[in-house]
């Protein structure tokens, strides 16, 4: 069954590593999402994100984590350098250049926003199977319906 686009989802970074205003700080306002060490997280990335498709960036592990901005996926995926450096915590001795096992996408901020906490979007009956409101969820990256896309962007938008 062939899935349409655009697509969305939710990326989670905690903001001690790379936050949103880090991120529009950077050229274009684009990050590449390294450092994703999850298989399902990185097939996302590799077989069913397109450029063009909505995210909704999350802060995660922090004093208030939620939903703290617009972006879009601004590239197809290519593999992660990082996986090969020996300096970073990245880094996979497994993962060869000609056979890379850790994908990318970079990842660009069109808008930051109010934050949108887990109180917050808990308290919408409408968001109630969001994947990342569903308890032991810990995935980094997870599919949005477009209909949570749409209650969720207007709720911080509007």
């Amino acid at each position: 069954m062939a899935t349409s686009h655009p697509r969305y989802w939710l990326m989670k970074s905690e903001p001690g590593e790379c936050s949103v205003d880090d991120v529009l700080a950077m050229k274009n306002a684009t990050v590449p999402w390294f450092g994703v060490r999850n298989y399902q997280a990185r097939n996302f990335m590799r077989d069913e994100m397109k450029v063009g498709d909505g995210v909704l960036f999350y802060h995660s592990s922090c004093a208030e984590p939620g939903i703290v901005g617009v972006a879009r996926v601004a590239s197809g995926a290519y593999p992660d350098a990082t996986q090969f450096d020996a300096k970073s915590p990245y880094y996979d001795k497994l993962s060869k250049p000609d056979a890379p096992r850790w994908m990318l996408v970079d990842v660009q901020v069109l808008r930051k926003t109010r934050v949108l906490g887990l109180p917050e979007l808990r308290a919408v009956p409408a968001l109630a199977d969001m994947v990342v409101l569903r308890r032991g969820n810990r995935l980094s990256i997870t599919p949005v319906e477009a209909a949570e896309w749409k209650l969720i962007t207007e709720k911080m938008l509007g």
